[in-house]
């Protein structure tokens, strides 16, 4: 069990991160990236839940500003300007998210005419599918605790700025898949692959924000249903296993989603959640096989396997929804199995956090190289409620 001092360790570490990126006290360089900080905004209204401070309630709310100004509008060294979805100034601040939201990376997007550089391309800008829906969760937590629907709005607005600019069709008008990498503009490509999960993680995240938007007074005349019915064919027949362990922690917390998320039969949600947690221990027995954990820290990424120790942390959320929906689950007894197997398991992420605190403490080479990351994802293992909530 996670001591105690969680919640203060995970100030310290939230504290240095605001003022390391410039949030607080605001600073004009702002170092804003969409993934980083969509953890880190679940991060500081867990700690106002926990603490009742105002200042972290503010600083969640200012971030989400920053990164709007920021990675809603084009980088200073691109030739164009504004923001990204082309609309004027004041309708843009009004719909910051409608054209989607940067990556955040260190270089510009390749041009048209560049040939691609595979390594080059992990360091330029451009658009994320996974990172957008991070963000769509992110939004929906903050309408949730605030009631403020305008978050709400918001996160539909880059649903649907994501499910218009990712998601291909064919020449018969056939969903295809959901590209890896977009351009700024959402104009093209920049890696045409479709990421093993990305269409999961939308099919659930965009379910999410529907409910969010729906809960919080309907907000807005906008609707995710077509996109969710597309997604949901994109998820049929698929092998979901991976033994990556940033992959098995989003296959874990995509699971502890989706058995919370208001019953929808006709996505067959049931089946999905067995294929999901049999994914997730054949993928986690293969992790633990390779003797991954073993390993020297210069040999392994910390925010890859905080990711896995993230996800670990839902097991019992996931355990529990299915204990206590006996109607919904009664029919599926390898489901209620394979959690069982899973959770033991759920101790690894307090081993993860034991060996990786002390290199955060130190702030040693292994640590500092993604120090950003690494933090607001090993304060979200320290303290995961708020992240993992669908705004129960």
């Amino acid at each position: 069990m996670i001591s105690d001092s969680a919640s203060a360790q995970a100030a310290r570490l939230m504290s240095e991160f605001a003022t390391r990126t410039g949030l607080s006290p605001a600073a004009q360089d702002q170092q804003r990236y969409l993934w980083t900080d969509a953890f880190a905004v679940c991060n500081f209204f867990e700690l106002f839940r926990r603490t009742d401070d105002q200042k972290y309630r503010r600083c969640a709310t200012q971030l989400i500003d920053k990164v709007h100004q920021v990675l809603g509008r084009y980088r200073d060294d691109d030739r164009r300007s504004g923001w990204i979805s082309g609309l004027d100034e004041e309708t843009g601040r009004r719909h910051p998210t409608a054209g989607g939201l940067r990556i955040g990376k260190p270089f510009k997007e390749r041009d048209a005419s560049e040939p691609v550089d595979e390594r080059l391309e992990w360091d330029r800008d451009g658009q994320y599918f996974h990172y957008l829906t991070k963000w769509m969760h992110a939004l929906c937590q903050v309408a949730f605790v605030t009631g403020d629907t305008v978050y709400a709005r918001w996160a539909v607005e880059l649903g649907e700025a994501a499910f218009g600019g990712f998601v291909p069709r064919s020449a018969s008008g056939e969903i295809v898949g959901v590209y890896w990498k977009m351009s700024t503009d959402l104009s093209r490509p920049l890696v045409p692959a479709m990421g093993l999960h990305d269409a999961l993680d939308g099919f659930i995240t965009f379910r999410k924000t529907q409910h969010a938007g729906k809960t919080l007074a309907n907000v807005g005349a906008t609707d995710l249903s077509a996109a969710i019915e597309s997604l949901s064919v994109l998820c049929q027949r698929r092998n979901w296993t991976t033994d990556d362990p940033l992959g098995l922690g989003g296959l874990l917390f995509d699971a502890c989603r989706l058995c919370r998320l208001p019953g929808q039969d006709r996505f067959n949600d049931v089946r999905l959640l067995e294929e999901l947690t049999d994914a997730c221990y054949h993928g986690l027995m293969a992790f633990l096989a390779d003797h991954h954990l073993t390993r020297p820290a210069l040999h392994r990424l910390a925010f890859r396997e905080l990711g896995l120790a993230i996800g670990l942390r839902a097991l019992p959320i996931i355990a529990d929804a299915i204990a206590k929906d006996r109607s919904e689950f009664a029919s599926r007894p390898t489901l209620r199995r394979t959690v069982d197997l899973l959770l033991p398991y759920e101790s690894f992420s307090e081993k993860i956090v034991d060996f990786w605190m002390p290199h955060a403490r130190r702030h040693d080479a292994s640590w500092k190289a993604h120090q950003n990351i690494n933090d607001v994802m090993l304060v979200t293992t320290l303290m995961p409620d708020t992240f993992l909530s669908v705004g129960e």
